[in-house]
């Protein structure tokens, strides 16, 4: 049960609300590090450390450390301490509480000090253990490897409006295994939010790294675009498709405030008919039940006299057809009419969307031919990133801050498979 090589299990004590196990190794015999001549036993020192906790109490460990000395006289080693793995000189954890205490901060949502607590040892003392842990596990080689897919995005980590380094840009791996099944994964993390916190990233990157990228999946933000551009010539830039579609939720949104104000010189009530179907027109049609429907034409009907929400509606459901079709011949095509006819709408908010659009043309085309890379798992990824800093309650140094998220958004944590009914 102790399952440590080397080592063998002496005593068990209950002590006050933890486990005290006293331990030695299997040693007897050893010889001189210099000399090679079988060393004699100079005593034993009492070394302890924190161990992983086990039946759900801290766990002690309490190791008589040999002390051996060389028995030729004229040999200048003198004494010296045995060594296991377990537990490293001058260490108060073992290795296997850091590994226990770094999976779980990776896997379980914990936090530095309810670890602390259950290894009964000191905050800091804690956390510098799971910083060189966790420093090791993020900068091993080969992490970078196999990535095809790359996004990017945008995180404010610290909320200060006065803080002049409140946004970082993340790099995400997007890439999908031989399934099909995206395990979208943290790469690195850089202080701005800017192209050129992100070109600089990819400068930073090996030769074959910056090769290996195949599209680039990315939000309508211009910086990020050229930094594509520029550091990844080869390599097909992809809007993401939740943001185009949000851009057409924003027009509706736009257009029925404006037609809100010109119809009833004031805000909207709860009462208006436009602003009872304001959630009915962030919906997709197909979404919509009969009832939902006949609301909906109601309210159309009841406060929108020249049509203008119509319209903004029923182009917003044009641009969602586009990336809902099945078969991306037929997207693409939709996407095509939709960037050609949009900005000669006589709706302004309408027209403005279609030259965003035609601005971003190409990479709006993109997604129909990448098999639908999108940045999806670059938003989830955000989850797990607020997640962590709500949970430490925010974080000062960025450096504590990035090794965090990086440990947790390294794509190791375990997911649920879903059962298979075949």
């Amino acid at each position: 049960m102790f399952n440590a090589d080397g080592m063998h299990v002496l005593e068990v004590q209950r002590g006050h609300r933890k486990l005290v196990i006293t331990v030695e190794t299997d040693a007897e015999v050893t010889g001189c590090r210099r000399c090679g001549v079988v060393a004699v036993g100079h005593g034993r020192r009492r070394v302890t450390a924190a161990d992983a906790p086990c039946f759900g109490v801290p766990v002690l460990i309490v190791w008589l450390k040999r002390v051996w000395r060389c028995a030729e006289s004229g040999c200048p080693t003198g004494t010296w301490s045995e060594r296991h793995d377990l537990i490293a000189p001058r260490a108060v954890l073992t290795s296997r509480a850091v590994a226990w205490a770094t999976d779980a901060l990776a896997h379980d949502d914990t936090t530095v000090s309810a670890l602390a607590r259950h290894l009964r040892a000191d905050w800091h003392t804690v956390w510098r253990a799971i910083k060189t842990e966790a420093t090791r596990r993020t900068t091993r080689d080969g992490r970078l490897d196999g990535v095809r897919t790359l996004g990017v995005d945008e995180h404010v980590w610290r909320p200060s409006r006065h803080s002049s380094d409140r946004a970082v840009t993340a790099m995400v791996d997007l890439t999908r295994d031989g399934e099909g099944r995206l395990h979208a994964r943290l790469l690195d993390v850089v202080p701005g939010r800017s192209g050129v916190a992100y070109a600089g990233w990819l400068q930073a990157q090996l030769p074959e790294f910056v090769a290996g990228i195949e599209h680039a999946a990315l939000d309508p933000f211009r910086g990020y675009a050229n930094a594509i551009r520029d550091q990844l010539p080869d390599a097909v830039a992809v809007l993401d498709a939740f943001h185009v579609v949000r851009l057409g939720t924003q027009v509706v949104d736009e257009v029925r405030r404006r037609v809100q104000q010109d119809t009833l010189h004031r805000r909207g009530h709860k009462n208006d008919p436009l602003y009872k179907i304001r959630g009915l027109l962030r919906h997709g049609h197909e979404h919509l039940t009969p009832r939902q429907h006949a609301r909906l034409d109601a309210g159309l009907q009841a406060g929108d006299p020249d049509w203008e929400v119509t319209v903004a509606w029923s182009c917003y459901q044009q641009l969602r057809s586009a990336y809902a079709a099945r078969d991306p011949v037929q997207g693409r095509r939709i996407a095509e009419q939709v960037i050609n006819s949009f900005p000669t709408c006589p709706i302004p908010e309408v027209a403005r969307l279609g030259r965003t659009l035609r601005v971003w043309k190409q990479q709006v085309l993109a997604y129909f031919a990448s098999k639908g890379v999108s940045n999806g798992g670059t938003e989830a990824i955000n989850l797990l990133i607020e997640k962590t800093r709500r949970l430490a309650h925010g974080f000062r140094n960025f450096t504590n801050y990035r090794l965090r998220i990086l440990l947790v958004a390294d794509g190791s944590r375990p997911y649920r498979q879903r059962p298979n009914h075949a």
